[in-house]
């Protein structure tokens, strides 16, 4: 099922008496997810990814704009008649109920032509329980399962119904680092096998690089920047996009071009074809830089990180956003620790140039490539 949002705004009335205005939690969002792909909502808290999904669900009205699924207006549609599954952070599932019951607890709703009799229920739910693999905890209560259990609960309860849209609130986010990593790779194969279009919020990027098709990155209720995971990643729009994927985040400079070639410091680092002269940010992902005795960029020396294949340099320059620029190269390379200075070339395609004053990404081009 295709979702198209146009020209979505949901402002939130001010509180208190005289108070003016209020808080735009979504501004003009115009965006299509395609059916059957995985999309995430992604950024930092307050972005207004939140308020985006159950604007999609129904649980909140849009202040302007339009909602659909496929080719039907739903826009005005309470959330039972939209057709979507909800998953929400703290899995909110019925404590004094069995996990057959919590799961077909939806399908006692259903009524008319979709009325189902107990035993379809059980067949029904038993059938998705053995998607999400919890088949075999049927009759315990939610207590008796560990957070990655409840969690599959409340995933198949809200695809017992075979919704149009499966909308996933943080899902992951009260589960630790290991049952985080499976479960989202259960997620990923279950909307596989299920095919149901799903939109899956989260603040966490490798989260949503892991698990979507695409991604949509916001920031203060405006989307920044739409597409593949690695074509985002790859090709930021932004300093702001740049700035939030990626692990470890990319590094920052103050930097000028002059003449063709981007100056950090006193350094010309790297030739940047197609720009005029000006002051800009460049960005350098840490696996852009090249060990290089005799490479254009000096940083002082700090120490190292051994992380198995590869090996993290942190340093520092005066140009430099944050105190430590961080390095990573292959385990393979030698790195002089007696050294005060330790100098990189740069790769081209790591690098981004972005307007010092909107942050818009600028282009250039290499004609050669960099020593």
């Amino acid at each position: 099922m295709k979702v198209v949002l146009q020209h979505i705004t949901k402002i939130f009335p001010a509180r208190g008496r005289g108070s003016n205005g209020g808080t735009v939690a979504a501004n003009d969002l115009n965006f299509e997810i395609p059916d059957g792909e995985l999309v995430a909502l992604l950024g930092p808290s307050g972005c207004g990814k939140s308020t985006t999904l159950n604007l999609i669900s129904g649980l909140q009205r849009p202040t302007d704009g339009r909602i659909f699924f496929g080719g039907d207006d739903v826009t005005d549609l309470p959330p039972e008649n939209r057709g979507v599954g909800l998953v929400f952070q703290n899995y909110a599932l019925y404590p004094h109920l069995s996990v057959m019951d919590n799961i077909i607890f939806p399908l006692g709703n259903l009524r008319g032509k979709d009325r189902m009799t107990k035993p379809e229920m059980k067949e029904k739910a038993h059938e998705i329980a053995k998607l999400v693999q919890i088949d075999e905890l049927m009759d315990r209560k939610p207590a008796e399962l560990s957070g990655g259990q409840q969690q599959r609960v409340a995933i198949a309860r809200a695809l017992v119904k075979m919704p149009r849209v499966l909308l996933l609130d943080e899902p992951l986010s009260n589960l630790d680092a290991r049952l985080r990593l499976q479960t989202r790779e259960e997620i990923k194969r279950i909307q596989r096998e299920t095919k149901i279009t799903t939109v899956f919020v989260t603040h966490d990027q490798d989260e949503a690089m892991s698990i979507s098709d695409r991604i949509i990155v916001m920031k203060a209720g405006v989307v920044q920047q739409i597409g593949k995971p690695q074509e985002v990643y790859d090709s930021p729009a932004n300093l702001f996009v740049a700035n939030f994927l990626g692990t470890p985040p990319i590094n920052v400079f103050s930097a000028s071009v002059r003449g063709g070639r981007l100056i950090i410091g006193e350094d010309s680092v790297l030739e940047v074809g197609g720009v005029s002269d000006c002051e800009v940010w460049a960005a350098i992902r840490p696996e852009g830089f090249i060990l290089d005795e005799r490479g254009p960029l000096c940083c002082d020396f700090g120490g190292l990180e051994v992380m198995g294949r590869d090996i993290s340099v942190l340093s520092s320059n005066q140009a430099a956003v944050k105190p430590t620029v961080r390095s990573i190269i292959s385990a393979e390379n030698r790195v002089d620790t007696s050294s005060k200075t330790v100098r990189f070339s740069l790769k081209p395609n790591k690098a981004f140039l972005f307007d010092k004053t909107s942050e818009e990404r600028i282009l250039f081009t290499t004609a050669r490539k960099e020593n």
